[in-house]
């Protein structure tokens, strides 16, 4: 079976599984990302969310993608750049040069570079950064998504998204759902756009948006491992003060205190 076979059958079985067409944008971009030099950098292939921190389901990524609604000239930041693959997507919709990305974990940024480069996505930025921080020197945003799930987008998102910009994210523990969220409007006006997948518009009273926010679309469900912050990426201990006793543990191990060479008898060799 050739590439574009496998590609509209990929599609098709995306399409069964969320259970509606996907939206032109989006599906146009699936079709021009190549797979290839993501899904090898996963041993797992991106199939299910939790299992990789640094790769995503294609179910996901197209939740989030659509959601974030992003088109041509947007300026994006995507926080959790993983193995590139959404973001590449993105950039496909948006212009690689308007696409900025931060990870904190600096072997998926390195990851991320590679992928992005070798799929012909090499415009996009791809930095090491706290997520939480956001990426202020290129800021505002126009769209920002989020890779990891929170109860809330940190406030320096928040502060970085355009006046009429929108975030997305996986929000709240275990099962998620992705929520696209906007500036509230003075008057209120733009409540009644506030709408789920089943046409539903969200009561505000219910509404777990941030202050100063409303839900205006959401999907679901995913499962994304939580927002990690600095001292908490793969391979390093999450409690400070164990990591500190170990590292401190470490470097005495490594200092010569001078008993080392206590048992030499010095007058045989003088």
């Amino acid at each position: 079976m050739d590439e574009a076979s496998l590609r509209a059958d990929m599609i098709e079985r995306l399409e069964h599984s969320i259970g509606e067409p996907i939206d032109p944008p989006v599906l146009t971009a699936l079709q021009r990302v190549p797979r290839d030099p993501f899904v090898d950098d996963s041993p797992r292939g991106g199939g299910v969310d939790g299992d990789d921190p640094h790769s995503l389901s294609l179910e996901t990524v197209v939740r989030l993608v659509t959601a974030l609604d992003a088109g041509e000239g947007d300026s994006v930041l995507v926080v959790g750049a993983g193995v590139g693959y959404s973001v590449a997507m993105i950039a496909e919709m948006a212009g690689a040069r308007r696409v900025h990305a931060v990870d904190i974990d600096r072997s998926a940024v390195v990851a991320a570079r590679s992928n992005l480069d070798a799929a012909g996505y090499e415009a996009v930025l791809v930095d090491r950064a706290d997520g939480a921080d956001g990426l202020p020197a290129y800021a505002p945003y126009d769209r920002i998504l989020l890779e990891a799930a929170v109860v809330e987008p940190p406030r320096a998102l928040r502060e970085q998204l355009a006046a009429d910009g929108r975030i997305v994210y996986p929000r709240g523990a275990g099962v998620q759902t992705v929520s696209a969220i906007e500036p509230s409007s003075p008057d209120g006006s733009g409540a009644d756009d506030r709408t789920n997948d089943a046409g539903e518009v969200n009561a505000d009273a219910d509404d777990p948006a941030p202050t100063g926010f409303e839900t205006v679309e959401t999907h679901g469900p995913a499962r994304l491992q939580p927002m990690l912050v600095e001292g908490e990426q793969p391979g390093v201990e999450r409690n400070r003060a164990r990591r500190e006793d170990a590292e401190h543990a470490e470097r005495d191990r490594r200092r010569r205190h001078g008993w080392e060479q206590d048992w030499i008898d010095w007058d045989d060799r003088l």
